[in-house]
């Protein structure tokens, strides 16, 4: 190796509010000095593979659909469990992945993770049939699971405190650029078949990406854990694992199935699961033993706030499914076209992580606040416009523009802010339940907005119709980033508190 180990003691991160023992004050924080590892430019780099690849194999599949269709005879429940059993994998075992970093170090665990993305990926790219495509799709979700999570905790806890602000908006930066590539770069693939290969393609283009990256983590990234290592929590691996199953695929498959009993029964069997592993996450802790996840975290009232809006904040991913439903199926646009008529969101939410850094040098964590009201006043001038004009004009593109750059500005603010409140010794268990939490919030909200656009529709078919759906699922996104205002000024707030204390 290029470079040597870096373990950090309980010691030198102690954080008032996170379990870590320090008398220091809450401004003690911005004294850590995290490790320095040569290269960080390239290090960070590679990391930032992982971080594009998980959310890119998400998005770069759902124009592929038709042609995955033709090409394996794939039938409809196939094609919905291509999408929803990737992001199914990917989320329940989020937080599992971030801990795994945490006992056997980061880099190591990422390596793991990319390794199994790449075979993942061939296994996608061959896959015979549509049965076979699916079982590989969710390989692919738990070997993202293992190796995203790794990214945010390595940012965490070698990068020196005074510039995660400016990494973590380039990570926003990255996971916005991965929607894109996904939304165009995947049509593109489709349409113009490279080296002749047809839908695979968007596959197999992984496998050279990820051995690259590979290489470079090997010969360019620290490895970081703490100093002491523990054993496995496999009682809470599995409650966790069976919790997070019963939430998140009963919101991912029930609106398709149309809501049958078996998602309410998975519901109401999420609430015992839930009591269980507290009860035995709370009893491994009195025993001396390490919990999978540790609940003294969500004692720190800034890092249990910060989940919250994080959840609140990603429920709008409805606005991607319901925005192409109306262009497509109301406004009859092509496919392409829809593709190129989110560009104006695209744009802000590339633009958004690239300005952070200086708005927060000015307004600190009122970058919340703006971000949040941002978004409320783009989602109400694109609905408002929606329903007032016969055609998408510049005030509805104009809404686009200012919700995404809201969004761009919110994402990596959130996770700074999550994450500024764990020790870097609990930063991959952070890393990973702020990342579940907001794939839960995406599930959750499109499950619950996309049904009230569905609901407004009724059985009409009209453009008029379809207008005025568009404009109530916007309105409940507004809302709930109106919501979010008030949270976010609660968090400001109390970081001040702690600060003066």
């Amino acid at each position: 190796m290029n470079s040597e180990c870096i373990k950090s003691t309980p010691a030198a991160f102690a954080v008032p509010g996170t379990g870590a023992a320090s008398a220091a004050p809450a401004t003690g924080r911005a004294a850590e000095a995290a490790p320095h590892f040569e290269r960080q430019g390239l290090a960070l780099a590679v990391l930032f593979v992982g971080a594009f690849l998980a959310p890119l194999d998400y998005f770069i599949v759902n124009l592929a659909l038709p042609a995955i269709h033709t090409g394996l005879g794939a039938t409809d429940a196939q094609l919905q469990l291509i999408v929803s059993a990737y992001a199914s994998a990917y989320a329940v075992l989020l937080i599992t992945g971030g801990r795994l970093g945490d006992l056997f170090g980061r880099r190591r665990m990422f390596m793991t993770g990319m390794a199994g993305f790449v075979v993942a990926s061939a296994l996608c790219g061959f896959a015979p049939s549509g049965h076979v495509l699916v079982l590989a799709r969710i390989v692919q979700g738990m070997a993202a699971s293992v190796m995203a999570p790794q990214v945010l905790a390595t940012i965490r806890a070698v990068v020196p405190l005074a510039q995660q602000t400016r990494v973590m908006s380039f990570y926003g930066f990255v996971f916005g650029l991965a929607s894109i590539v996904g939304q165009l770069g995947g049509g593109a693939l489709i349409t113009y078949r490279p080296f002749g290969l047809d839908w695979r393609v968007i596959f197999l283009i992984n496998i050279p990406v990820g051995i690259l990256a590979f290489i470079g983590t090997w010969k360019f990234v620290p490895e970081n854990q703490p100093a002491v290592r523990t054993g496995v929590d496999l009682k809470g691996v599995g409650l966790l694992s069976l919790l997070l199953l019963l939430v998140i695929y009963p919101m991912t498959h029930g609106r398709e199935a149309g809501w049958p009993a078996w998602t309410f029964v998975m519901f109401a069997l999420s609430v015992p699961v839930f009591a269980l592993f507290v009860a035995t996450e709370r009893r491994v802790e009195r025993g001396g033993g390490h919990p999978l996840v540790d609940l003294q975290l969500f004692r720190n009232p800034a890092f249990a706030l910060g989940l919250v809006l994080a959840f609140l904040f990603y429920c709008n991913s409805a606005f991607f499914l319901t925005y192409g439903i109306y262009l497509q199926t109301g406004l009859h646009w092509t496919p392409l076209a829809s593709g190129v008529a989110i560009m104006p969101f695209a744009i802000g939410f590339v633009v958004g992580p690239l300005t952070s850094p200086a708005v927060v040098r000015h307004i600190g964590g009122h970058v919340l606040t703006l971000g949040f009201s941002m978004m409320t006043v783009g989602f109400t001038a694109t609905g408002w416009s929606a329903t007032h004009a016969a055609a998408p004009d510049l005030l509805f593109y104009c809404g686009l523009v200012c919700a995404g750059v809201g969004h761009g500005l919110l994402l990596p603010s959130i996770m700074r802010t999550v994450l500024t409140e764990v020790a870097p010794q609990k930063a991959g268990l952070a890393s990973g339940v702020v990342t579940s939490t907001l794939q839960i919030g995406s599930a959750f909200g499109t499950a619950a907005i996309s049904g009230a656009f569905f609901g407004v529709l009724g059985g009409r078919a009209t453009a008029d119709a379809y207008a005025h759906a568009f404009q109530y699922s916007l309105g409940i996104n507004a809302l709930l980033m109106l919501t979010c205002i008030g949270l976010s000024a609660l968090l400001v707030r109390h970081q001040r508190t702690s600060i003066h204390h």
